[in-house]
């Protein structure tokens, strides 16, 4: 694994405070956000300029918030579907991946989830989305495996919105039981054809000097094989210390250049004012 380069900023003035799990790019420096705690069903959006060869974000601008006007639904995963200009979400609360109008509207259509994934423990459901437009392929996870089971199932579903393939991914065992958050977070398809897992493990102490979160982004290539190999591209830990507040629980992935990928982090509403909404850009291997 090479080491990876990577800038972390937060944009307290320009960016509201969130709940940010979830990003996708939309074209034209705009990009999708969703907030698992938002008063309603939608999506924000941002304009963010990435210089990559400085690899830094130079230019931010809140653009609003686009609402369904219907309940809030833990909404975790977001991508976008060139062909038909229209914005998928996943939630957790459901189970279920909604198709959106770019003004944040439903448009009836959804991915034909099977029923299994209705076994999904709490708060361990659908977590993470994306879309690979040249295969022309949804790929969705839970962020825990379904109960009795030991992996993740990775669903891709077609254009048609019915699902196409199966596959299984082992995700990684929690360092030790003090990491009380853990498992998938975000998928990235990447231009290439290869597809990026995000995973996180969180520990937070009672006092919260010490928290720690560890974030690994595999690659891994569905194909015709049922079981996925994963390699690990990027590792890195943000912590909070006396000296440090960079803590951040990444849970959004994209693509923002064929080797840069954006990550943003869910800082529960900057909370108590020593979290920020991180957002890091890495850069990975060719």
């Amino acid at each position: 694994m090479a080491q990876p380069t990577f800038t972390q900023q937060h944009f307290k003035k320009q960016i509201p405070a969130g709940n940010y799990s979830g990003i996708c790019p939309l074209g034209d420096d705009l990009f999708a956000v969703v907030d698992d705690k938002a008063e309603t069903d939608g999506f924000h959006v941002m304009r963010l300029v990435v210089d990559s060869l400085t690899e830094r974000i130079t230019e931010t601008e809140y653009m609003g918030y686009r609402s369904s006007g219907l309940p809030n639904r833990d909404m975790e995963g977001i991508c976008y579907r060139p062909s038909t200009r229209t914005i998928f979400i996943s939630g957790e609360a459901d189970n279920e991946v909604f198709e959106y109008t770019l003004d944040g509207q439903r448009t009836g259509r959804r991915l034909q989830m099977p029923d299994f994934i209705r076994q999904a423990e709490s708060n361990y459901g659908l977590e993470a989305l994306t879309y690979d437009a040249g295969r022309h392929l949804f790929f969705t996870a839970t962020e825990h495996p379904l109960p009795g089971e030991s992996q993740v199932r990775l669903l891709a579903f077609g254009d048609d919105l019915a699902l196409q393939r199966q596959y299984l991914y082992q995700p990684d065992a929690p360092l030790s039981s003090k990491y009380s958050i853990y498992g998938i977070s975000a998928l990235c398809a990447l231009h290439d054809g290869r597809l990026l897992v995000m995973e996180r493990q969180v520990r937070i102490p009672r006092l919260k000097i010490g928290a720690s979160a560890l974030t690994r982004i595999y690659e891994v290539t569905p194909a015709d094989d049922e079981q996925l190999e994963k390699t690990l591209l990027v590792e890195f830990t943000t912590r909070i210390t006396l000296f440090s507040r960079k803590f951040a629980n990444f849970e959004g992935l994209c693509q923002v250049a064929p080797s840069l990928i954006l990550l943003v982090a869910d800082s529960q509403d900057r909370y108590k004012g020593v979290l920020r909404d991180w957002f890091r850009l890495e850069r990975l291997s060719p």
